[in-house]
């Protein structure tokens, strides 16, 4: 039974390490194991191996089982342990050789690499350091280059036990710092501070700043690890230390010898040079292929050059070798002639035999084993990560997983470390950042791959603190959304009431405050403003919070409800009283009248279990509904006024006469939410609300995160649908057509469902890249659908006329001609296509290299795209061909504009530079670099005269076409109001026709005036549109001529079209009078106001807004 649990559990590598350096297993036996092909039948082969040898094997096997946490296992063979004899030198130091692994086990230090060599001078250099501390506070700096061996010398050194039975009783506490920001270091603070306190009887919260953090680590070294070591692995800069200053003894591993002049106390120093000793680099080999050195054939000297002296490259040669012993020559060749190297460095390292040696590794993995490798390159940076992240993952039990990953270690591709019973890896510095840089196009669908293998396995649950990977998706799950660009997720994420409570609970607010700051520009868009119309009544209505309103069907009255357990009934147009209801004992939490006018019905609701109807001309409760066992939540009245619905704590929705107040069916709406071994009462569901279909014969239910679609007649359930992973939904209605539903979640959003498309939100399907055309008294939208489909949408009717085929990679923009015979798009894999909707027809432009950014069809069937690999290109649309190709600049190019006499183009570029080109002679005429930042906009003014440029500094620079002169700098602060013009980035711009006005859009919306020497800035607050949609509506305002004179609007006037007065000084201006003008324009006022279409602008979420 013994011997079955240990080839059942025990994994070998680790294992045999131990016994390796114990000199009780050879290697010829450790290859015996490895060959065998399961991790079943390497743990029987290691095992029979041990059975033929002397009580020290035994012994040694016993140790390597405690050290790697198989304490359960290595209790069944404690009885058969050999005694030791007090004269027995070996065994004693066996003896304390377990101590030692105990103690660095449980202190986080790294394990011995696969192949070690060992560096005496330098791992007794910091002993002696260590030694010179002595009982003093102080710091140990290890220092340089990286991959020189730094960590693992450090390790070795304290694998001492003379070293820490003397100097270092209180334990080693290594942690792995990295290059972090604040919010980094809080987390790996708080990750210290919870591992020094896990055997504390007293469980406290995690430290909520770096302050704090820094105190409980005081304390915690001074009074429960007094004579303790804190090794600081990897540190970058010396702000960090300060977190660390707290009078102990420090060890630090770093590339900047210089990083301790910030703290104070005894300070030592051990170099490590760059590369290894020639005949060390020699040994890492010869014990790779195990061979003597002299055996070792002549390519091994030139090899052992080309790795520059880098343990980490000799490693990945030496591993490569050992699989296939025959191509000494073939590896020294690619090397040699640097057949991997990498295109583009956006690493802070430059090591180009690292590049060789990591791209010699990869090519040689099995095809299947690549594409795990790859996977690793969205891993964060010195975080070790849990084998369950990488179970889940690739959805792979721990076992084949773990086989996988040993492969990769196994050829020094992959680091691990056992914690307990669970093993953790990561990758070096040096391999992320190549693997990073190799797979960079790829690393948005990575990131976006390990999120849905998130969302299936947890599904609506969240990891919970018992579970190994649960810390690693509270503190990266944000990070991956973010990486994948998914923006939807993340916002869902990031205002998901349960994910704030559990991750603040577990981390703190810090961290969360952190990715909120991280992740604004993503985050901002889930905020929404709309100012629609004058106030026109202000009642001082309660005593307490109102919880609840609502009209009449008429319009005549509006009822409230409120916590101080009061229903009052008011006249909307006089704000009048006319009637308080008081006869519910706790608070009231919502009121609804009936669906007729005339008849005045109004049902309540109430926490003291109570459903009431009131009718308004008499003075009491007409019938009380008596039938909950819990808090009331929402009622409402079928549309015939028949039967009242509502919905309760308890868990269920019931359906009740409403002249009678008798109870005629109850659902439990807790049925559909529990598990197959739970009772119905051991659940608890709170059903937040309902809606009735328009015949009365469905009802829709709110609970959790479900919406639940139920037959009135049967009760049975029709549909369900889940809304949300990372929230629950607070409110949902249909439509009076009920084609559609709005849904009101808790992450601060509201969503607008398809009833006919089971499972598909409106919302989600309709990106806000879109183009607008007027054509002969009609809307014609083109959108883009779920990312690969491209629609043409007939505005005045919202019908959709054509839609293309899915495209194999994700549309990125889309442009349709004046004349609607050609729709363009472009694809995040760098092509553009033109459909010829009318024909079925479409061309192919091949050429960019990167996601198409945006383009404009020009005239004579020529196409202008830019992209995100710096180039802009004009096509011939009816060849398919590039006509003229620009390598305008070195970053991404987000915007361009075509001068109007067509011979200019203009560029702007991420790479914070403007230009402007030539098309004739494909030159650049002006180079524009007085912006701080990103360059997102850019526009000609129609005298062709100007040239407008917008900023993610908030800064607008107008500039003279013909001789590239900055004429005029608009900045994001303005001298009179002295706050942000859009908060943020300039994301449109365009010019009025007579090109003495422009308007930018950005958070909001300003108008611009240029009148001589002086310039009138204001906010037309009461517009507030998304980036490039605002842009987009501002450009079609401007297609229709202003008027030349500038009237005075009229108060009358104002009001008649329900916007908010305008100051007076912008009345005076003439700006409101002619921005008026543009919007009395048909179209304009028909895109802008009709809600039908705004609704579908990727979640501009209004509930009603006017052109004012």
């Amino acid at each position: 039974m013994n011997r079955q649990a240990l080839e059942n559990d025990i994994k070998t590598s680790y294992i045999m390490d131990r016994m390796i350096s114990d000199e009780v297993l050879t290697l010829q036996e450790e290859e015996r194991v490895k060959q065998q092909n399961t991790r079943k039948e390497r743990a029987a082969m290691l095992i029979n191996i041990i059975l033929t040898k002397d009580n020290n094997s035994y012994r040694s096997f016993y140790n390597a089982l405690l050290h790697e946490g198989y304490r359960d296992l290595a209790a069944l063979l404690q009885d058969g342990i050999p005694a030791v004899s007090s004269g027995n030198r070996k065994s004693s130091m066996d003896g304390m050789t377990s101590y030692v692994k105990t103690i660095l086990c449980e202190g986080g230090v790294p394990q011995r690499p696969v192949v070690f060599v060992t560096r005496p001078k330098l791992v007794d250099a910091i002993k002696k350091k260590l030694y010179c501390l002595g009982s003093d506070p102080g710091w140990v700096t290890v220092y340089g280059m990286a991959g020189c061996g730094k960590t693992v010398l450090t390790a070795e050194a304290l694998r001492d036990p003379r070293l820490l039975e003397d100097y270092f009783p209180g334990g080693v506490h290594w942690i792995s710092v990295g290059k972090q920001d604040k919010a980094g270091l809080l987390i790996k603070l708080q990750n210290l501070c919870s591992r020094l306190e896990h055997d504390s009887t007293l469980s406290q919260r995690p430290p909520l700043n770096i302050e704090e953090a820094k105190d409980r680590l005081r304390l915690l070294m001074l009074r429960k690890y007094p004579r303790s070591l804190l090794v600081l692995d990897d540190i970058w800069d010396s702000w960090v230390l300060k977190a660390f200053d707290n009078q102990c003894q420090v060890l630090i591993t770093s590339r900047d010898r210089s990083v301790t002049d910030a703290v104070a106390g005894n300070k030592y120093e051990v170099h490590v040079e760059s590369g290894l000793a020639h005949e060390k680099g020699l040994e890492i080999l010869s014990l790779f292929v195990n061979m003597k050195i002299s055996e070792l054939p002549e390519q091994a000297n030139a090899l052992v050059r080309e790795c520059k002296g880098s343990p980490l490259v000799i490693s990945l040669i030496g591993a490569l070798l050992r699989d296939f012993p025959s191509r000494w020559e073939y590896y020294l060749r690619q090397l040699q002639n640097k057949q991997f190297k990498r295109i583009r460095k956006s690493s802070s390292y430059d090591y180009e035999a690292l590049d060789e040696a990591m791209s010699i590794s990869v090519e040689q993995l099995d095809d299947n084993y690549k594409d795990y490798y790859k996977d690793l390159s969205i891993l964060p940076k010195d975080v070790k990560v849990p084998t369950k992240v990488l179970c889940i993952l690739w959805d792979m039990e721990t076992e084949e997983v773990e086989d996988i990953l040993q492969e990769f270690v196994n050829k020094s591709l992959l680091f691990c470390d056992r914690n307990g019973k669970s093993f953790h890896y990561y990758l070096h510095d040096l391999q992320l950042d190549f693997l990073t840089e190799k797979n960079r196009n790829q690393l948005q669908e990575l990131h976006k791959n390990i999120v849905n293998q998130y969302k299936k396995y947890y599904k609506l649950n969240t990891p919970v603190l018992s579970q190994e990977d649960c810390m690693y998706w509270y503190n990266f799950l944000a990070y991956h959304m973010a990486g994948a660009k998914m923006q939807q997720e993340l916002c869902d994420l990031m205002f998901s009431l349960d994910w704030i409570k559990a991750k603040t609970e577990l981390v703190g607010p810090a961290h969360l405050i952190h990715e909120y700051v991280e992740y604004s520009s993503v985050l901002d868009q889930k905020v929404f403003k709309a100012e629609s119309g004058e106030r026109l009544l202000e009642i001082n209505a309660h005593d307490d919070e109102i919880l609840c309103c609502t009209f009449s069907a008429d319009g005549e009255f509006v009822a409230t409800c409120s916590s101080d357990k009061k229903v009052k009934v008011w006249n909307s147009r006089t704000g009048q009283c006319r009637c308080v209801y008081e006869e519910h004992s706790e608070q009231v939490n919502c009121c609804q009248f009936n669906n007729k006018s005339g008849q005045y019905l109004l049902a309540t609701c109430s926490n003291d279990t109570f459903i009431k109807i009131w009718n308004l001309n008499e003075k009491y409760c007409r019938n009380t509904m008596i039938g909950h066992e819990n808090s009331v939540n929402h009622c409402r009245f079928s549309p015939n006024d028949e039967y009242v619905a509502s919905c309760s704590t308890d868990g269920t929705v019931k359906l009740w006469e409403a002249r009678s107040g008798n109870e005629l069916k109850s659902i439990e709406i807790k049925d559909f939410f529990k598990n197959a071994d739970e009772q119905p009462d051991d659940v608890e569901v709170l059903v937040k609300c309902c809606s009735w279909s328009r015949n009365g014969d469905k009802i829709l239910v709110v609970a959790k995160n479900k919406l639940l679609l139920f037959d009135i007649n049967t009760c049975g359930l029709l549909t369900q649908v889940i809304v949300s992973h990372h929230g629950t939904i607070q409110y949902c209605d249909f439509c009076p057509g009920d084609e559609l539903v709005a849904v009101a979640l808790s992450h601060c959003s509201v969503e607008i469902w398809e009833t006919k498309k089971v499972c598909k939100s409106s919302d989600a399907v309709l990106k806000s890249e879109l183009d607008v055309v007027f054509h002969n008294g009609e809307v014609m939208i083109l959108a883009i659908y779920n990312q690969k489909n491209l629609q043409l949408i007939n505005g005045n009717t919202d019908n959709v006329i054509m839609q293309t085929a899915a495209q194999e990679s994700p549309i990125s923009c889309c442009c349709l001609s004046e004349d609607l015979k050609f729709a363009a798009f472009g694809q995040e894999s760098g092509t553009i296509k033109v459909w010829n909707w009318q024909l079925s027809e479409c061309v192919f432009l091949r050429g960019h290299i990167e996601a198409i950014k945006d383009f404009r069809l020009l005239e004579n069937s020529k196409i202008l795209s830019w992209s995100f690999d710096g180039t802009v290109k004009v096509w011939n649309i009816t060849t398919g061909n590039p006509e003229r190709d620009f390598a305008c600049h070195t970053g991404a190019v987000l915007s361009c504009a075509v001068s109007p006499d067509g011979s200019k183009f203009s560029s702007a570029s991420a790479d914070k530079t403007a230009k402007i080109w030539s098309f004739e002679s494909s030159s650049v005429l002006h180079e524009l670099k007085d912006h701080e930042d990103c360059v997102r906009c850019c526009t000609f003014s129609p005298n062709n005269k100007l040239l407008a440029t917008g900023d993610d500094k908030g800064e607008i620079r107008i500039w003279d076409i013909l001789t590239g002169t900055l004429l005029h700098f608009c900045s994001p602060v303005t001298v009179d109001e002295g706050e942000p013009t859009h908060g943020g980035w300039v994301t449109d711009l365009s010019f009025s026709p007579d090109s003495k006005m422009l308007v930018s859009s950005g958070g909001y919306l300003k108008i611009s005036v240029e009148s001589q020497a002086e310039r009138l800035t204001r906010v037309l607050s009461s517009i507030l549109l998304e980036q490039n949609i605002a842009g987009r509506l501002l450009a079609l305002i401007f297609k229709k001529a202003l008027i030349p004179e500038w009237q005075q609007i009229t108060e009358n006037s104002g009001k008649k079209r329900n916007v908010h007065k305008p100051s007076q000084n912008v009345k005076d201006s003439g700006v409101w009078a002619g921005y008026i003008q543009a919007c009395n324009e048909d179209e304009c006022d028909y895109l802008v106001s009709r809600s039908k279409i705004t609704h579908q602008f990727d979640k501009i979420y209004m509930q009603y807004f006017t052109c004012g």
